[in-house]
């Protein structure tokens, strides 16, 4: 199919504004956020040789969990679980929330054990593997029920196991953005009965979000405090003795907070995970540019370091990342980094076409709501022997009707991948299919309500 020309002179009109790209956080290659999509509240597992990132799906919640699968840690796959999900979830005491909020660990048996949010409540699964099948752990029923203290939130829970194979669970958090209270409790072999009293644990400044961590024999009870819908959220923590403190908050808590000048905003609700022998920081922040009315944010990594007397020293939120994100390619040649990328429109300033080719996630492509049609463009400079692409789509969990086409000098098209029967789904979307061109066409059906077809990346090799 050639394109009518006034589409071909939009592409011009449309071409991305170079101030743009100058923004903090929007330059190429920046490695965070480190997935391609919008997701809070992580936890990660690491498994035979792999890394498992399980987080909430963005705008505040869904149906089921966000988890993603690397092993490199550079390059994520989107997994779809078959649990948590809001209809295997619910019980007379819950309410109508989303799924949030997961934590997942592996016990001392080998087995996978996931806390999380469902109905403003905590449910337990269990698996055999990272990905499942999982299975409730107490059949219809909540670990804790949204009525096990009223007046509070049951949801935020987070699993610890210490050196000695003890395990806790810690969860809380308060109404209103006010309020919160963070409570303990040791767990059986089982991991789900609870071994002697539940505790108040709560620590100065608690809002949400408990992680604990341990380090040269002190305990770190971590939390945010404020609003996740603001740049007063950051990341606090409280020193104790035992997994039970007490708790006293450190002097230079927050040791993560929003950095504004450098377009960091409502850093928070995180975890703690070591790489080659450093610990780091695994957490959530805006996208960009902020948009008070659209809650998508996105999951990043900084180093986090111990001083000398036990302190933490403070994080230095990052676009650049750690040196172990760099170079997501790892010596393949994307032939679309020098590509020209055009499209029939442009949602704004931030989305122009040349965003798919930035190599950052923080960057995508979307049209202008009231498009009459929705293509995307690449000029491979000349014809290029391709074997195989690359499309990271807005939303990995939802799915897409398209077509990707080829043309030797972008007048004549050949099909070369088809979805408008069976939808494209998932991130990334693999295109195997050797072919000599020098012109790729992404070209979605006439627009409707249902979908938004943007997309963050288009690789090709």
């Amino acid at each position: 199919m050639k394109l009518p020309s006034v589409f071909l002179a939009l592409t011009v009109m449309f071409s991305p504004l170079a101030h743009s790209a100058d923004l903090p956080g929007r330059a190429p290659h920046s490695t965070n956020p480190i997935l391609p999509g919008y997701y809070a509240d992580p936890s990660i597992l690491e498994f035979g040789g792999k890394h498992y990132i399980y987080a909430t799906l963005d705008p505040w919640g869904d149906e089921t969990l966000g988890c993603w699968e690397s092993s490199d840690f550079k390059n994520w796959t989107f997994r779809t679980l078959n649990w948590p999900t809001k209809s295997l979830c619910k019980s007379p005491t819950g309410g109508s929330s989303s799924v949030w909020a997961p934590s997942v660990l592996r016990g001392r048996d080998g087995k996978f054990y996931m806390y999380v949010s469902v109905h403003n409540e905590v449910w337990a699964g269990v698996a055999d593997t990272p990905t499942g099948p999982w299975k409730n752990l107490l059949g219809d029923k909540p670990l804790i029920a949204q009525t096990f203290r009223p007046g509070f939130h049951m949801i935020d829970a987070e699993g610890f196991i210490d050196d000695d194979g003890q395990a806790y669970l810690y969860w809380g958090s308060g109404l209103h953005w006010v309020n919160g209270k963070c409570w303990a409790v040791k767990l059986k072999p089982d991991m789900v009965t609870f071994d002697g009293e539940v505790r108040d644990v709560t620590p100065k400044n608690y809002f949400e979000g408990p992680f604990m961590t341990k380090h040269a024999g002190h305990y770190y009870l971590m939390y945010s405090h404020g609003k996740t819908i603001e740049e007063t959220y950051a990341v606090h923590y409280a020193m104790g003795d035992t997994p039970f403190g007490p708790f006293t908050e450190a002097s230079n808590s927050p040791v993560l907070r929003s950095d504004k000048a450098n377009n960091i905003l409502s850093t928070g609700h995180h975890a703690i995970f070591t790489h080659e022998g450093r610990t780091y920081i695994l957490y959530h922040r805006h996208s960009i540019p902020f948009d008070p009315k659209f809650i998508g944010r996105q999951v990043c990594v900084d180093e986090l370091k111990f001083a000398a007397d036990g302190l933490m020293e403070n994080v230095v939120p990052s676009h650049d990342g750690s040196a172990f994100l760099q170079n997501r390619l790892q010596g393949r040649v994307n032939l679309a980094e020098k590509a020209t990328a055009t499209a029939s429109s442009v949602k704004d300033e931030f989305t122009g076409a040349a965003c798919v080719l930035d190599d950052n996630y923080a960057t995508r492509w979307a049209p202008a709501p009231d498009s009459p049609e929705n293509w995307l463009q690449l000029d491979l400079g000349q014809v290029q022997k391709i074997t195989s692409q690359e499309i990271r789509f807005e939303y990995a969990w939802k799915s897409y009707l398209c077509s990707v086409e080829t043309s030797l000098d972008g007048k004549s098209w050949n099909p070369l991948a088809n979805y408008l029967t069976t939808p494209a789904s998932g991130s990334p979307v693999i295109i195997d299919k050797p072919v000599e061109a020098r012109f790729l066409r992404l070209v979605f059906p006439k627009p409707n309500r249902t979908q938004s077809p943007a997309l963050w990346e288009w690789s090709v090799f």
